[in-house]
């Protein structure tokens, strides 16, 4: 046990470093890390995946939390995006964690590696739409449209364990906000996720899904292990991120999907 905290630490600062760089709470990369560590502390490795997913969301509300105030501080988050984004993230997550308990671990592996890998090649290939005429400043998209685009993003990202940046992130490019912004305005957006799906995930649960530590699929070992380090960490991401141009940022965020699509993918 004692080694296995340490390691939930250690993913953690890695998860609070990407959440701050990309715009995610490390919930790709938790996962897949969670994935193939869980079976070795006890949890039935019928049950690794859906605890590994419901153990990421739940930890993703403080390092998404953390990540927010940081890109808060520098004036990278789109509030009023946020304010018509997230009554939709609530919906959708609370929705897409109620269907993804009843789905097979397997099945939600290549569910999660399918998904890295399109979303990789959407950022790398996806174009960004041109400010409208007249902007001079900060463009925030706001209106029913980002709603409903928020229950679609709550709903794929619980289903998948994310904080939804690898959609939020290229939905905000696309209409013309600024990669560091989009950044920032995923990282407030992923603060719902985190709270709708890990609800959703431990009150959905079958009883006894888990052996003990846990409520529901939330494995609190993990989920408060790498919270507590990621909280700390995410800074640190906020900070590159303000150092690299948007077309790093973009190439950046692609190859960190396709490596850990890859790697579940592998996984199995």
């Amino acid at each position: 046990m004692l080694l296995s905290v340490v390691l939930f630490l250690a993913l953690g600062a890695i998860a609070g470093v990407l959440a701050g760089l990309l715009g995610v709470g490390g919930g790709l990369v938790l996962v897949a890390a969670l994935a193939w560590l869980l079976p070795n502390v006890g949890v039935p490795k019928d049950a690794a995946m859906h605890a590994a997913l419901a153990s990421s969301l739940a930890s993703i509300v403080l390092t998404a939390a953390a990540s927010a105030r940081a890109h808060h501080g520098r004036g990278s988050v789109l509030w009023p995006t946020v304010r018509w984004m997230v009554p939709g993230l609530l919906l959708g997550g609370w929705l897409g964690s109620g269907v993804a308990v009843r789905i097979d671990g397997d099945v939600l592996r290549w569910v999660v590696a399918g998904y890295c890998l399109l979303a990789a090649a959407q950022l790398t290939f996806g174009g960004r739409r041109a400010p409208a005429a007249g902007t001079v400043d900060v463009v925030a998209p706001h209106g029913a449209p980002m709603t409903v685009a928020g229950v679609a993003i709550g709903a794929v990202s619980a289903v998948v364990g994310i904080g939804g940046g690898s959609m939020t992130v290229p939905l905000l490019v696309w209409r013309g906000v600024a990669p560091v912004r989009a950044v920032g305005t995923s990282s407030a957006c992923g603060v719902a996720i985190g709270i709708a799906s890990a609800v959703g995930y431990a009150l959905n649960a079958p009883d006894g899904a888990l052996p003990q530590f846990a409520v529901g699929y939330v494995y609190l070992p993990a989920a408060i292990g790498v919270a507590a380090t990621s909280v700390l960490a995410a800074p640190y991401g906020m900070r590159l991120a303000h150092r690299l141009d948007g077309a790093t940022l973009k190439r950046v965020f692609a190859g960190f999907l396709v490596a850990v699509g890859s790697s579940l993918a592998l996984g199995g």
